[in-house]
């Protein structure tokens, strides 16, 4: 397995298989399957391989087109946000890349079919713009902050795109934060703030959803030379009072870190006092937290690496109420229209 992207600028990619994200419909994949796009792992490529339909690209790859028209995949997020950028990425697709794409979005609660986002109205995160062949072609968007839970990447005329990154930030459904929750998770709308070291992989996947499948679907330091430590700080997706933290180092065996620490970054007040780590152990540990926190910070000693970071706690109400209000506040008039107010006001 391919080491994951390391660098989409500190945002989640909405659009990620690992976070639920599914291509929905594609209206040409003759030479590579849709769903490629959002594999969690970068593109790879084997020279020496060739299918009945020709060359195996690790991407999208449609027909040469013989008419006016253009190619298109709709993708649905797997967690539903505000876009603030894409990645069109080519990579090695040379000859056989699209001059050109754009970005369209949309807003559908619920599970829609294919028929339904499809028949939905679209607006622009990004115009037609130009790509680059094999290369990672990013694309700012300048549309209004709106809840997007769909986008359709077109590309003209034709041709292969590699991995399609839908970078943003997470807006949480006010509905799902009710009880006991992960505050920490991506779903939810954390995320990585700061860390000292990310060498060998990217923290932000410490905040993923199931368990690591290999050591590289974690976060790992490289090797310290001096008397200092290693840390991240994760930024919760809702201030909440956490209650007990997973410390996970599976696959981390020769390289786990000796002792882990939790503290609230805002204040200093310790969360978690030092606490021997196992390696290849998922370690559930209480949490003393009186209050809400929004800054947690862990430090690992001396250095190493841990696959996952879960810090289960409960939202207050009136917190909840924020949240229901920003989210609702950024729905499309016809979505928020169709909301059931009970489900998170009583």
């Amino acid at each position: 397995m391919a080491e994951q992207d390391s660098d989409l600028g500190g945002l989640p990619d909405l659009a990620n298989l690992a976070l639920g994200g599914s291509v929905m419909y594609a209206n040409d994949e003759f030479f590579a399957d849709a769903h490629n796009l959002i594999k969690p792992t970068s593109p790879t490529h084997d020279p020496a391989s060739y299918g009945p339909r020709g060359k195996i690209y690790d991407g999208w790859e449609t027909r040469r087109r013989r008419d006016a028209g253009v190619d298109f995949a709709v993708v649905r997020l797997g967690v539903p946000g505000i876009v603030r950028r894409v990645v069109i990425d080519t990579g090695y697709f040379r000859g056989n890349y699209p001059p050109y794409a754009s970005v369209e979005a949309t807003t559908l609660l619920g599970y829609p079919s294919v028929e339904e986002v499809l028949a939905a109205p679209w607006h622009t995160l990004v115009d037609k713009t130009d790509l680059d062949g094999d290369a990672a072609n990013l694309a700012e968007v300048s549309a209004p902050d709106q809840l997007v839970t769909h986008v359709r990447l077109t590309i003209y005329p034709d041709g292969g795109v590699a991995r399609f990154r839908v970078l943003g930030e997470v807006v949480p459904d006010p509905r799902l934060l009710g009880g006991r929750i992960d505050l920490a998770a991506v779903r939810h709308g954390g995320l990585i703030e700061a860390c000292s070291n990310g060498f060998y992989s990217a923290p932000t996947n410490v905040l993923m959803p199931a368990q690591a499948q290999v050591m590289s679907d974690g976060w790992e330091t490289a090797r310290r030379r001096d008397d200092g430590n290693d840390w991240l700080t994760v930024r919760l997706g809702v201030p909440g009072v956490v209650h007990h933290a997973v410390i996970d180092t599976a696959y981390f065996f020769g390289n786990a870190p000796g002792t882990a620490r939790l503290s609230d970054a805002e204040t200093g007040a310790v969360l978690l006092a030092s606490t021997r780590l196992l390696p290849g152990t998922e370690h559930r540990l209480r949490v003393r937290c009186e209050s809400p926190v929004r800054l947690v910070r862990l430090d690992i000693y001396p250095d190493g690496g841990i696959s996952r970071l879960r810090l289960h706690g409960e939202v207050p109400a009136e917190l909840r109420e924020r949240v229901a209000q920003r989210w609702l506040n950024l729905l499309p008039p016809a979505a928020a229209a169709g909301v059931d107010y009970t489900e998170f006001y009583g």
